[in-house]
């Protein structure tokens, strides 16, 4: 059974040098996988409900019927909703649907657990547990979600646990430790708080392509206010640990770190200087720490460590990721440190819930945040969504705030802040409006191949056409001069032609240098490998290692 949520439809291609045809590059099925969810509350809770969980799928009890000794009982089959988490509606056939809104008023503050899934590699994996930050000893006391299985039913529950601080630092209380042989994608409970207030699900109109889809329709989050938030002196942050395939009973281990990691409340200034490798040599390139397989499980830390070993080894000068699963911060950024790259990192936002609200996107924030105390460093660029308001994920205002979020959040980092978005987008009005005074950094996607009259000779040529207009876009919008860079470019080894378009090995080797001749220092590279997890052979064929004389 196929999980996504419910989406609006992409905005058609119009403006100059856009090209007759641009397809997506399945970057929001990057490891279909779901994200796991956040409790952006503090430490503790005042009401608890407990929710039957199994695949992909969130359900709530039924209310139970009223019964008489004259009649029937009538069974409902609808689901009742009692806290604010995706509603999951499973659609049989394909067609136009239609999800009418919804509206939840919580009274009180209340915490429950939810589903998460998320693909690990066989070994030992930690999960769950509440991570919590303390600027001195204290005690705290904070909910964890657990299971009970009885008679082969497995019950999600959220218990409570009280942990003495001995000092300063970050604790991990009540994680839970499994071990899976293989490759696997597991699910698990998550405790999730919302505070009291209204909460509504939008309408949503989406059209269903495949039979026996699973649809989330997300609630927009109020922002509580002070008063309706409790207070403590332990503030929760996530942990990026991959997750377990059964859920078992957490230990009452607690695992410190040796001191916690505060932020500055000051604003961020401008950064200086450009971004960019050297003339006639390529900046960077793309890479998910995925196997590269039709399953797409997480690599291993060795596979990531010998992958970008050999990308630095190459001459490239960083990396793009898209988002933090599979331990990509701590995996690929940890190899990065050793080797001498540096990276671009990205907020994926993979729903049309576009603020940090999503659980998804909390969750990046918090684990870029935590990573991010020790290896600001490293990051070249940091790029909040990726074709968002192309696959009708964001409004140009949402994506706006969600930058100017991300820069609050992340006030430690100094460096650029952009979104990747196609040129068709960049062209509209209402998009560079929004967006041009949140950024520092155009970042386009530009692919010459899904232009109908482009040949592989001419890719460069293209991209770089298509970046002098992005350039220039922003100071037309808002007076300011925005640079541009080039966030994705490439040209597939096999699949369909697009017109003159044609893809191949010897056509991709001549376009990838057309472009690295014509813009490479401005560029990154789509993508490092080719991946049979992808939607078709032209997506599956874009990795472009052997051309840069990396052998993988």
């Amino acid at each position: 059974m196929k999980a996504t949520y419910a989406v609006a439809a992409a905005a058609a291609l119009a403006g100059v040098n856009a090209g007759s045809v641009h397809h997506r590059h399945a970057h929001d099925k990057f490891h279909a996988v779901e994200k796991k969810n956040y409790d952006n509350s503090t430490c503790g809770c005042t009401t608890i409900y407990s929710t039957y969980y199994g695949e992909a799928t969130l359900s709530f009890p039924p209310v139970p019927p009223k019964t008489s000794s004259s009649a029937a009982p009538v069974t409902t089959s609808s689901t009742v909703v009692v806290v604010p988490t995706p509603i999951a509606q499973t659609i049989s056939s394909t067609g136009v649907y239609t999800f009418p809104a919804t509206t939840l008023t919580l009274t009180e503050s209340t915490t429950v657990h939810v589903p998460s899934s998320t693909a690990v590699p066989s070994g030992t994996h930690v999960v769950g547990g509440v991570t919590t930050i303390v600027s001195t000893a204290t005690t705290v006391t904070c909910p964890y979600a657990t299971v009970s299985t009885s008679e082969g039913v497995t019950t999600s529950l959220v218990q409570t646990t009280t942990y003495v601080c001995p000092s300063a630092g970050t604790y991990t209380i009540a994680p839970t430790t499994t071990a899976v042989p293989s490759d696997t994608t597991i699910t698990f409970p998550v405790v999730t708080s919302y505070p009291p207030g209204t909460y509504t699900q939008p309408e949503v109109v989406t059209t269903i392509h495949e039979t026996s889809t699973v649809v989330y329709c997300p609630f927009d989050i109020p922002t509580p206010s002070s008063s309706s938030v409790p207070t403590t002196t332990a503030v929760p942050v996530t942990t990026s640990v991959p997750a377990t395939s059964a859920p078992v009973a957490p230990s009452s281990s607690v695992a410190p770190s040796s001191s916690a990691s505060p932020t500055s409340s000051q604003s961020t200034p401008k950064p200086s200087g450009s971004l960019g490798g050297d003339a006639g040599k390529p900046w960077a390139i793309s890479y998910t720490p995925y196997q590269t397989d039709v399953n797409g499980g997480c690599k291993s830390q060795s596979e990531v460590d010998s992958d970008v070993q050999k990308v630095a080894a190459s001459g490239v000068k960083a990396l793009r990721v898209y988002s933090t699963d599979c331990s990509t911060l701590e995996f690929v950024g940890g190899a990065a440190k050793k080797y001498g790259l540096q990276l671009i990192l990205g907020v994926f936002i993979d729903a049309p819930h576009c603020s940090a609200n999503n659980p998804s996107v909390a969750e990046q924030i918090s684990a870029i945040k935590a990573w991010g105390a020790d290896n600001w460093g490293l990051v070249d660029l940091i790029a909040v969504g990726n074709e968002a308001v192309l696959n009708g994920h964001c409004e140009p205002s949402e994506l706006a705030s969600l930058i100017k979020h991300c820069k609050e959040e992340f006030s430690g980092f100094t460096g650029p802040f952009s979104t990747a978005e196609t040129i068709n987008v960049w062209q509209r009005s209402d998009f560079a409006s929004a967006v041009c005074g949140e950024i520092d950094y155009a970042a386009l996607n530009a692919h010459a191949f899904f232009n109908t009259e482009t040949v592989a000779s001419q890719a460069g040529e293209f991209v770089k056409s298509q970046f002098d207009i992005v350039e220039n876009i922003c100071e037309k919008a808002t007076g300011d001069k925005v640079p541009c860079v080039i966030a994705e470019t490439g040209w597939p080894s096999a699949g369909l032609a697009v017109g003159k378009a044609i893809p191949g090995l010897s056509e991709q080797k001549e376009a990838i240098e057309s472009i690295i001749s014509e813009i490479g220092d401005k560029s990154v590279l789509f993508s490092l490998t080719s991946d049979k997890w992808k939607s078709d052979l032209v997506e599956q064929s874009f990795g472009c290692a052997s051309i840069l004389g990396i052998d993988l």
